[in-house]
């Protein structure tokens, strides 16, 4: 803690204190983008805060705020947050969702001591990850001193499809289904269960780890899934889409059903708005296609951070930075 500044008291968030830790990212947003003679981000904490609702209910002893004591005459017990913590354990999987902290409270330690709230004790065993903003190097080098090193560009694609005959088919064999008919097709009652093990073999194999309590949150957020099948019926993906125009994750056995899962997702949903894609480097033929469709490359990538390889991102197209 920097001289002369008093160590803020640390506990879980409360759930009426989410959108208050949106105010905290995004008055720290704001800070280093005008730094960087970047437009100002309006405040709207709809899709912030229903990601936060969604971590606080899943790891609430991983969602902690840093506060101050700033009793008023009406309220002497009043309180003001200077910084969260958010981080999910998935499995032997553990990823800080995020990590800020008001500008005027920066380098005074405040970060650090939140993060090593959060870590998992040494020696568990558990891998260790991150996607942070690559205009951020000093959050850059608090996390590698942890381990997690970036390694690799998460790209922001958005924008309308402005030339959707550029999109490719699936190729032929190749067939989707809805999340909705596989469920409802299933014969003997199992539909349900059958599904959730569809998806948790392609998450193992892929993200590495299962995780049913996202995907759970993803059909309540209004995302609908595919299941990608093969002409025998082996299933070889699966995608998500919203008319949000929200894309991801995307999860296949072979790299090169990527760029088609992407292009038949595009291709079914129609947004009231933009497309927003979040698409790792490795997957550079996605990012080929949504270029040549006609999308646009957002500023300052975000950097993928972890301190050992699990996730295969040729084959993995993440839900989000916050939430792998």
């Amino acid at each position: 803690m920097a001289r002369g500044m008093q160590v803020p008291e640390i506990r879980p968030v409360r759930p009426e204190e989410l959108e208050d830790c949106a105010r905290v990212w995004h008055a720290s947003l704001n800070d280093y983008l005008m730094r960087l003679n970047q437009p100002e981000w309006p405040f709207d904490p709809t899709g912030i805060t229903a990601l936060y609702r969604h971590t606080q209910s899943t790891d609430p002893d991983r969602f902690l705020v840093a506060v101050r004591s700033e009793p008023t005459d009406e309220d002497p017990a009043a309180e003001r947050i200077v910084a969260f913590v958010s981080a999910c354990v998935r499995g032997s999987h553990w990823f800080l969702s995020m990590l800020f902290v008001l500008p005027e409270e920066q380098a005074s330690g405040i970060g650090r001591l939140l993060l090593e709230r959060v870590l998992p004790p040494q020696g568990s065993g558990m891998t260790l990850a991150t996607a942070t903003d690559s205009a951020q190097p000093i959050s850059n080098a608090l996390y590698s001193r942890y381990g997690m090193i970036p390694r690799m560009p998460l790209l922001n694609l958005s924008g309308t499809l402005r030339r959707p005959e550029t999109l490719p088919g699936l190729p032929a064999g190749i067939s989707a289904t809805s999340f909705e008919d596989v469920v409802a097709g299933a014969a003997d009652g199992t539909g349900h269960r059958d599904l959730a093990e569809l998806v948790n073999t392609l998450d193992r194999a892929t993200l590495g780890v299962e995780h049913p309590q996202d995907h759970a949150w993803l059909r309540m957020s209004g995302r609908r899934g595919f299941v990608y099948r093969g002409a025998d019926g082996a299933v070889l993906g699966y995608g998500y889409g919203s008319e949000l125009g929200r894309i991801g994750p995307i999860a296949v056995h072979d790299p090169a059903l990527m760029a088609p899962i992407l292009g038949h997702l595009l291709a079914t949903f129609r947004p009231r708005g933009a497309f927003a894609v979040w698409t790792p480097g490795a997957a550079g033929a996605c990012v080929r296609l949504l270029l040549d469709a006609g999308l646009r490359l957002e500023p300052f990538p975000i950097l993928m951070c972890w301190d050992e390889p699990v996730t295969d991102f040729t084959r993995y197209l993440p839900i989000s930075p916050g939430l792998l």
